[in-house]
């Protein structure tokens, strides 16, 4: 008995691992396959290895889809945590971008995703093997996305906090009123920006820009006639109308490239009201990590060309 259970716990193996772990996150074998490029059989068959190895079946049916039994979710921690101690061990101290084949995921919102992710992509690629990208969107980012090894890299403006937590500055923009010139005006006083109506961003978890939080918070009220989920969806409502939106300057390249932008026309405060930082953050587990190390260092450099336009 006693043997048996060593060439159970020996017979583990990353994969297996890494399998349930996009199961997991992913609510459904056939989402996890086409995240990892597998087949479905290949995921069911590293599944049915992993149960036989812990004893419990790890999910279970509920309605068309599946949740992860209570040890399920006990195990996940460890098996990042193996996964993590697997990557170390092979990994060595050294990189080698030319024929190095990279996989990473990287949590943005559509502002930061489109500014930098795609001249991001086409830099790496051109410095790799091979480069497989992932982008998932944060939303209001939180620890346990880096903790969990949700992402490798999170972009973001309001980095989570934490011991394990590294971040750093990737470039400053600020927030500008885009309105379609066609239709109105630019709004020359606070009054004038203050009694039109707006359109903001209020991502699907109900968390609003920090720029409408800080607003708000000293105390200015305005009309918020729209609230879209992303940034790309404030183009289509203020063509044509005489609402106002208060975006990140940077936009203005791209997806506000067809409206007129003015300084949002507020007190002196508006200056601080109106900065828009933006950082890359990771978990301290990576904070050596040659490869990683490299990736940081290239986002970083691209960033100063999009900063510098």
């Amino acid at each position: 008995m006693n043997s048996m259970k060593e060439i159970d716990h020996l017979a583990l193996d990353g994969h297996a691992l890494a399998l349930f772990l996009a199961v997991l996150e992913e609510g459904s074998v056939t989402a996890a396959a086409t995240r990892l490029g597998v087949t479905q059989s290949a995921v069911s068959h590293g599944l049915n290895k992993l149960r036989r190895i812990v004893g419990d079946p790890l999910f279970a049916k509920s309605g068309r889809g599946i949740v992860a039994t209570a040890h399920a979710q006990a195990l996940a921690t460890k098996a990042r945590a193996l996964i993590d101690e697997m990557r170390s061990f092979a990994g060595g101290m050294t990189f080698d971008p030319a024929t190095a084949q990279v996989s990473l995921t990287i949590a943005a919102n559509d502002f930061q995703r489109d500014l930098l992710l795609p001249r991001f992509f086409r830099h790496v690629a051109a410095n790799v093997r091979n480069l497989n990208l992932r982008v998932i969107p944060s939303q209001s980012p939180s620890p346990a996305m880096l903790r969990e090894n949700r992402c490798d890299l999170l972009i973001t403006p309001l980095p989570p906090s934490g011991i394990d937590i590294v971040q750093k500055r990737l470039l400053r923009d600020h927030y500008v009123c885009f309105y379609d010139a066609r239709a109105r005006k630019a709004p020359a006083t606070r009054a004038d920006y203050l009694s039109a109506r707006h359109v903001t961003v209020v991502y699907t978890d109900n968390e609003r820009l920090d720029f409408d939080r800080r607003l708000g918070a000293s105390g200015y009220h305005r009309d918020i006639a729209i609230s879209v989920p992303s940034f790309s969806g404030v183009p289509a409502f203020l063509r044509g109308s005489a609402m106002l939106a208060s975006m990140p300057s940077l936009l203005a390249a791209g997806l506000m490239r067809d409206f007129a932008q003015t300084d949002i026309p507020l007190t002196s405060r508006a200056n601080t009201l109106a900065e828009l930082p933006m950082f890359m953050v990771w978990h301290q587990r990576y904070q050596q990590d040659p490869a990683h190390r490299w990736i940081r260092n290239q986002l970083e450099a691209v960033a100063a060309t999009v900063a510098t336009g």
